[in-house]
């Protein structure tokens, strides 16, 4: 991993795992995808380089909205949906920090929907881990904004009436400059990508498929489960060609305007006719249709699947106020207490 370069001062003191372990006990249920997470933020954090003290975790509410407590840096547990707001805050009054959020399907794209499309839009330079199971699973199993067409839960017993979310879409959508999708069974994969989230100036958008093994136990095994991630999942390396399958001999390509699968060898297929991932090509098109993929007909997009360089918010906003200090002709007190219309009292 090739260090970080930006305004956040680094550590001059060489960070360990340890550094960042908090002394709470991790209260998730047995078995739960957050450890995973957790396990790779820990893993990650050290590498990015940072000093300790320029972290700082942001929550709503939900499972993974404890967050905070387990990360030893500085941490804020907010309300539900309103993480990105908070975040959003910390960072404009604060461009030194590095600031990340955990959030969940429920807390990002329901109730804080809003917020969540909003920050993506702006390019603010923040980290959003989203915790995708599908479930509402802190208040007890009701159906979320990504759960399936069909799901039975608490709130929907005959099935739920929704067309639900795909995260990918919703991001592009909003004019996303970074996203990318792993499994929560998958630490290295998720590291790397945290590693590549962090270095992206801007809004990265890290989808997390995270199992609950409660309230919607194996909800993604047919993508992520031993026996079908071979066929049903792909994961996208730049400058590499899409290839999956048991055998590694099957591919996407482009044919017109549409991505299709194709066996390698088969009609005088190669590696040579397949699709080259590039996640810095300024054009959505074809990343929006990679982040779309689903079973039977395709596998699922693992990875960095978009990650170009815009302007961001906070960039923008401090430029302004630097002209701002430079062309104003308030330069102290007097001159502010003195300006506009005054006058003069005689006693």
């Amino acid at each position: 991993m090739s260090p970080i370069i930006n305004s956040i001062e680094r550590s001059d003191v060489e960070l360990t795992r340890k550094d960042f372990e908090s002394n709470l006990p991790v209260k998730w249920c047995p078995g739960c995808g957050n450890f995973a997470i957790l396990s790779a933020v820990l893993t990650v954090f050290p590498k990015i380089g940072y000093k300790k003290e320029n972290f700082v975790f942001v929550s709503g509410i939900g499972c993974s909205s404890r967050f905070p407590y387990y990360v030893n840096v500085y941490g804020f547990h907010g309300i539900h949906g309103r993480a990105s707001a908070i975040a959003t805050g910390i960072k404009l009054a604060n461009p030194r920090l590095s600031v990340w959020i955990a959030t969940g399907d429920g807390d990002s794209m329901a109730i804080g929907g809003n917020h969540f499309i909003h920050i993506i839009r702006r390019n603010v330079d923040v980290n959003i881990l989203l915790f995708n199971n599908r479930i509402y699973g802190l208040t007890k199993g009701q159906y979320s904004p990504t759960s399936p067409m069909g799901q039975i839960s608490k709130t929907s017993p005959y099935g739920t009436l929704e067309h639900p979310f795909n995260t990918g879409e919703l991001v592009l959508g909003s004019q996303g400059t970074f996203f990318a999708r792993v499994p929560d069974n998958d630490v290295k994969l998720m590291t790397d990508v945290l590693f590549e989230a962090a270095k992206h100036d801007g809004t990265s958008v890290v989808e997390i498929l995270q199992n609950c093994v409660i309230y919607n136990d194996k909800i993604h095994y047919q993508i992520t489960g031993k026996e079908y991630r071979d066929e049903n999942m792909v994961i996208l390396r730049n400058g590499e060609p899409i290839i999956f399958g048991k055998n590694k001999d099957k591919g996407i390509r482009l044919n017109g305007t549409e991505l299709e699968v194709v066996k390698i060898g088969e009609n005088g297929i190669t590696e040579k006719d397949l699709l080259v991932h590039d996640p810095y090509q300024k054009d959505p098109g074809i990343h929006l249709m990679l982040a779309k993929m689903s079973p039977p007909k395709f596998p699922v997009a693992m990875g960095v699947i978009r990650s170009v360089m815009y302007p961001t918010y906070d960039d923008l906003l401090e430029y302004n106020v630097q002209q701002d200090k430079i062309n104003s002709k308030i330069k102290n007190v007097d001159d502010l207490l003195n300006s506009g219309e005054i006058f003069e009292v005689e006693g």
